[in-house]
């Protein structure tokens, strides 16, 4: 028999969508333009291809749990030096899992984390609101209590820590944070980590930091979690990393989802736990990919390429779209996340009349305890295509809006 907790899962973002607009013929003779998906359209560096051509020996063997040594340091090495982490800090064997992309860890973290009861009570996941759709559904499937915080233009699209009640957070067994923020874009700074950090380990439950928009930035590279670690330093286990899982992959970063690579980090003790999950429930990434990611986390040229066509994206955002809807130009990440009052209504006006397909805000969040949606008068925009693309797309939206 199915689980009766995914019946909970049935308003999943894009099956609404499908419900709105696939009865809606456009009237436009424009291309359709699915600017729906956080789906990087531009192609990824082309020397993969040749990396996994090279080790195509490999596809007969089973992919290792734990990918390879030289994947391992590739990855601790590239944090080290985004984040300017001291030497040693991360450990490939300890601190460092491999993983298919983010979505499937975000997912089974909570199976691994989340006990059967805490605080004399059932236990609690903390999720922003909004927020992507995969936390909620982790909350669910590990039968925890869901607690939704408010991530509106009141608290700079972030979750604010001290809105959490003492009676929650004693309950509390994992929240999910995401910064870069995905939908809205903004970043929280190092004091805004600490403080989450401190929370987590005062009241002994894991922090989740959803850092995969981290490599796409406007002016400034966000802060991470691991340096807000290295920064506070060892915590109640007696290692700098307590409490705190990173996730990261290479989807956004280098424009291959497809690839399905990228990797948590972390409290080691958290890292053995998922380690043991994966031999049950994971799926490694076979070698010839491990070798391709590999090449991709030692190679920052792409990246700089790839930052520099999402900013030349915001410049024309700004300057077809700066006084309307609320527009404001986001610090980091591919999304707009634009204020058009109903974002159910605008959504289904955009495909329409201009063709372009979106996701209405509503559909990322919950209603609050006063009924209220935060998200339902929000609209987002992903800017995944070429620069000319989307001067094409942004123009059709702002006259359409």
């Amino acid at each position: 028999m199915i689980n009766d907790r995914l019946d909970a899962l049935a308003d999943y973002p894009f099956r609404k969508l499908s419900t709105l607009l696939d009865p809606i013929k456009p009237v436009s003779n424009d291309a359709p333009l699915l600017l729906s998906v956080g789906e990087p359209q531009n192609q990824p560096p082309a020397f993969i291809n040749e990396v996994i051509a090279e080790n195509g020996h490999l596809w007969n063997k089973y992919p290792p749990a734990l990918a390879t040594p030289a994947y391992r340091q590739a990855v601790a090495d590239w944090l080290t030096a985004r984040y300017k982490l001291p030497a040693g800090f991360i450990d490939p064997d300890r601190n460092v899992v491999p993983v298919p992309g983010s979505r499937e860890p975000l997912f089974m973290l909570a199976l691994v984390t989340i006990p059967a009861a805490k605080g004399g009570g059932k236990p609690v996941v903390l999720v922003p609101s909004p927020s992507y759709h995969v936390y909620r559904g982790a909350a669910l499937a590990a039968n925890a209590e869901t607690v939704y915080l408010p991530a509106t233009a009141a608290t700079n699209f972030l979750p604010d820590p001290e809105s959490v009640s003492k009676d929650v957070l004693e309950r509390t067994a994992l929240c999910y944070l995401c910064t870069p923020s995905n939908p809205q874009g903004t970043v929280g700074d190092i004091a805004y980590l600490k403080s989450w950090i401190k929370l987590a380990r005062e009241h002994d439950f894991v922090l989740a930091v959803d850092e995969c928009y981290a490599e796409i930035y406007d002016a400034l590279p966000p802060a991470g979690a691991l340096e807000a670690c290295a920064a506070l330093g060892d915590g109640p286990n007696g290692t700098p990393m307590d409490n705190v899982v990173v996730f990261h992959s290479l989807s956004k970063r280098s424009s291959a989802p497809g690839l399905r690579a990228g990797f948590i980090a972390g409290d080691a003790k958290v890292m053995a736990r998922y380690g043991e999950l994966i031999g049950y429930a994971c799926t490694p990434m076979p070698l010839p990919i491990v070798a391709a990611a590999t090449a991709l986390w030692r190679d920052e040229a792409h990246v700089r390429e790839n930052q520099a066509m999402y900013r030349r994206n915001f410049d024309i955002a700004t300057r077809l779209l700066d006084g309307k809807a609320g527009y404001f130009r986001p610090q980091a990440g591919f999304f707009l996340w634009l204020d058009v009052g109903d974002g159910e209504a605008a959504c289904a006006r955009l495909w329409k009349e201009a063709a372009i397909r979106s996701l209405p805000g509503g559909y990322m969040a919950v209603p609050d305890a006063n009924g209220v949606n935060p998200g339902a008068p929000y609209l987002r925009i992903a800017l995944v295509y070429d620069n000319d693309t989307m001067e094409d797309a942004l123009g059709r939206l702002a006259r359409a809006l």
